[in-house]
């Protein structure tokens, strides 16, 4: 080959591989203006999930008896069981998909607290079966909703976000068979965008037929949370700055708002100091999330009361922890409280109970590591498991933080 010839073939294969590479730059922000438009297809995440070691101990194998139980209790086809009074033996058979789905991201939580593919397994059995409950129908309404119950409801779609999430946590892929599942998350991130209003709130569900209609009168607690925290995984697993733009907006809004025990809001704020940084407002609301589940501590930890209420304080103290390290702010006043609520809901998990029940053998080997609510309803119910299995895993972190 000739010297000319040469140059011009590195010239050109220069110039190929300039074009190449911007073309990987591009981002699905620009996406977001037309309803047509959709990311390019990858299977390879932006970047590798970071995760905290999880230390040995009761606590950790309190959280792998949780997800035991449910693996033992999921069909062949992949459901997971809703709700059983465990006494009776009676099921509750009008569940509600969206806690279903938020189960199946908390099998993930337990694969990767266990480091056993057994959960994982499962956990892709159960999120194969939901899945089959997503509806696109791009001439009636934007990207991919969550159709359960006759509607597509907000929180189903933010939460399958978060399924996809944990799984990426747990294994650090986005394939399954032939879905592609960043590709799926994202179109779920257009949708709930698209049920954004124009002050910063939601619209709660939506009737995808009909040519598409949002319904003003649908509220669901922590849907608009669990769309925030959406945004914010889908940032982490994208690498896209547009993801992170659009829950800067939405947790604007919300820190507006008067606060309550929201759980999910908290998660969402200590995913959002872990991969950006909170504001001083964003540290101080998330401070006042804490303080709002610590003020009915006593009435919560009733023996009396609720126990899956008593997860979710947990999740959101932990949550609320994690923000506040990540933040360099006082954190350590919150370990008491959350360990008073770890200790309360252990003596829900069977077989173990406050209820002064003789557990049998054959009741235990059913539904033993499962979290049931109360001594006056013996049930258990998956958003119960789902939140203990979540808000351990995140004080489990947080020990592993402070302890660097």
């Amino acid at each position: 080959m000739s010297r000319g010839k040469y140059l011009f073939a590195v010239i050109l294969l220069l110039a190929l591989a300039g074009i190449l590479f911007f073309a990987q730059r591009e981002t699905p922000a620009e996406a977001v203006v037309t309803v047509e438009a959709s990311p390019a297809p990858t299977i390879k995440p932006a970047q590798t999930p970071e995760t905290f070691p999880i230390p040995d101990g009761d606590l950790k194998n309190s959280v792998i008896a949780a997800g035991e139980y449910l693996v033992r209790q999921q069909l062949a086809n992949g459901e997971l069981s809703y709700q059983v009074d465990f006494l009776t033996g009676e099921r509750a058979y009008s569940p509600s998909h969206t806690r279903l789905i938020g189960g199946t991201g908390a099998l993930f939580t337990v694969c990767r607290v266990s480091g056993d593919a057994d959960f994982c397994r499962a956990g892709d059995l159960a999120l194969d079966h939901y899945l089959e409950l997503l509806l696109t129908e791009p001439d009636h309404f934007r990207g991919t909703c969550f159709y359960a119950e006759g509607i597509c409801p907000l929180g189903g779609a933010a939460l399958t976000v978060d399924a996809i999430y944990k799984r990426w946590q747990a294994s650090g892929n986005f394939s399954l068979a032939d879905r592609n599942l960043l590709n799926t998350a994202v179109e779920l991130g257009y949708f709930i965008l698209s049920m954004q209003k124009p002050e910063g709130g939601f619209y709660q569900a939506f009737d995808p037929h009909f040519n598409g209609t949002a319904d003003p009168d649908f509220h669901m607690t922590h849907a608009a949370s669990q769309s925030l925290l959406a945004l914010i995984e889908l940032y982490e697993m994208t690498g896209n700055e547009f993801w992170l733009e659009q829950a800067r907006e939405v947790n604007t809004y919300l820190v507006s708002q008067p606060v309550t025990e929201d759980h999910w809001h908290a998660y969402a704020l200590s995913k959002l100091a872990q991969v950006d940084t909170l504001s001083k407002t964003d540290q101080a609301f998330v401070g006042q999330i804490a303080q709002t589940i610590i003020t009915g501590e006593v009435r919560s930890l009733n023996p009396k009361n609720n126990c899956i209420s008593s997860t979710t304080k947990l999740e959101g103290l932990a949550a609320a922890a994690q923000a506040l390290y990540f933040s360099n702010a006082k954190h350590e006043w919150l370990e008491p409280e959350m360990r008073a609520f770890i200790t309360f809901v252990r003596a829900r998990q069977l077989p173990a109970n406050d209820c002064n029940w003789k557990i049998s053998t054959e009741l235990s080997a059913a539904f033993g590591g499962a979290i049931f609510n109360s001594c006056d309803e013996p049930s258990i119910r998956i958003d119960g498991l789902q939140n203990w299995i979540n808000g351990a895993t995140a004080f489990l972190e947080y020990r592993s933080m402070i302890k660097k």
